[in-house]
């Protein structure tokens, strides 16, 4: 066999063994996004859209606290402990995990002071999120842990316990009913953390590790050249999200947020194969970079345009058939404004795949400064143009804004990976 061919099979093997790993995370993913879709479309139809919008803050919220944690804590150890093992992987995973416990806490003490001082319906139920985000954060920790290790089937089982969990809950808040609105959507949210928080128990289990809180100091001093820029880099995102729902919310009411919200969770489905791909999509970029450093612009492509062409075809399946009954039996209420809003949602979405995979190629090439360039210049532009949009064509506004910018988050992200690439070939020729 010659070299060209052993060189061949060794591709394909490769290729074969990414490919499996990329599906255990679009699974996994699947297991977490169904318990995410059904709490809010349970929330949607029982309390109509100006509690949905109200609930949907909250959660946003919860995703900005979420991201912070990922940013401090696990983004750093799937960049670099990917494929680590034995006691390296269980120092870094307590360390991870216990940085993880102290941001859920820290922030949940934000919310639950915020939340005293808000009026119903928001107040309570961010008194409620505040009060489970440290189990919610461990839990999400365990995952990002398993996946860099290569134990993508333990991330699952635990998710599946915690969705299994979560739906019983929701079944029983529901045969037991409740009084007024608002305490309907504070029992939602203790059953979404609560169980959240028996999942991470059973990380622990797994995995064998108890996370260390007393370990943040020396965690973040170790990754001081990635924490704090992926941190400030998610953050970014998520509060720019976050400021738009809120700017939207006070100028054409809370209902609108629901309405956005709702064209966004019938994305969910798809949602689930963008986000199952992006938790193991970086790891699988690291190895594409060791391995061939010229193959990661192909392998950010291919990725890319893969789960681009996935969200097109989803979006034309619901402007065709939820029309037709299965939109109003989804959302009540919430269907007939949010209909309005597929179009733009699904453009975005397309966008945003294609951002995730060149920003996994951008993170694994740890040129964390050019990342955060790229991602501050997308979050300014991304609350910019939506703040403006809000302001000046309420939700429409905001809808068709998410699709420039997340386009122009494309483009300076791609730019930024090829710059990032020509840096790595430096410093390889300079040590050979």
């Amino acid at each position: 066999m010659t070299v060209a061919n052993v060189r061949s099979v060794i591709a394909r093997r490769d290729f074969s063994k990414s490919a499996r790993r990329l599906s255990w995370g679009v699974v996994d993913q699947a297991v977490s996004s169904a318990s995410n879709f059904a709490l809010s479309l349970y929330v949607a139809r029982e309390f109509g859209p100006r509690v949905f919008g109200a609930f949907s803050l909250t959660f946003i919220t919860f995703t900005v606290i979420l991201n912070a944690s990922r940013g401090a804590a696990t983004d750093p150890l799937m960049v670099r402990y990917s494929g680590a093992t034995g006691g390296r992987w269980r120092e870094a995973t307590a360390a991870a995990s216990g940085t993880a416990t102290i941001v859920g806490t820290v922030a949940g003490v934000g919310c639950v002071v915020v939340g005293l001082l808000l009026p119903q319906p928001i107040g309570p139920a961010l008194i409620a999120l505040g009060v489970l985000l440290p189990g919610l954060m461990v839990q999400d920790s365990f995952r990002f842990a398993f996946f860099a290790i290569g134990r993508p089937r333990s991330a699952l089982l635990n998710d599946l316990v915690w969705t299994v969990l979560l739906l019983l809950a929701l079944v029983v808040v529901h045969k037991v009913g409740h009084q007024g609105d608002t305490i309907g959507v504070v029992l939602c949210l203790v059953a979404f953390g609560g169980t959240a928080s028996v999942a991470a128990l059973f990380g622990l289990y797994q995995s064998r590790v108890i996370p260390r809180p007393s370990r943040v100091s020396g965690w973040l001093r170790e990754n001081r050249q990635l924490s704090p820029r992926y941190l400030v880099e998610n953050v970014s995102s998520t509060g720019a999200a976050q400021i738009r729902y809120s700017v939207l919310g006070g100028v054409a009411g809370l209902a609108s947020v629901g309405y956005l919200r709702g064209a966004e969770i019938l994305m969910g489905p798809f949602l689930v194969v963008l986000s199952g791909v992006s938790q193991v999509s970086v790891p699988e970029a690291s190895r594409v970079l060791r391995r061939n450093p010229r193959r990661l612009p192909h392998f950010c492509a291919l990725l890319g345009g893969a789960q681009a062409l996935g969200a097109l075809a989803w979006g034309a399946v619901l402007l065709l058939i939820l029309p037709l009954g299965p939109g109003q039996l989804l959302l009540k209420d919430v269907w007939a404004p949010a209909a309005q809003l597929v179009l733009p949602v699904t453009l975005s979405v397309c966008a945003a795949s294609i951002l995730t995979a060149v920003t996994a190629g951008l993170r694994a090439t740890g040129a964390a400064q050019r990342s955060l360039r790229a991602q501050l210049t997308f979050a300014s532009a991304y609350l910019l143009l939506g703040v403006c949009g809000a302001i000046l064509f309420g939700v429409q506004g905001v809808a068709w804004s998410g699709v420039l910018a997340i386009s122009l988050g494309v483009v300076v992200s791609s730019l930024q990976l090829r710059a990032a690439l020509a840096d790595h070939h430096r410093s390889t020729q300079a040590m050979i």
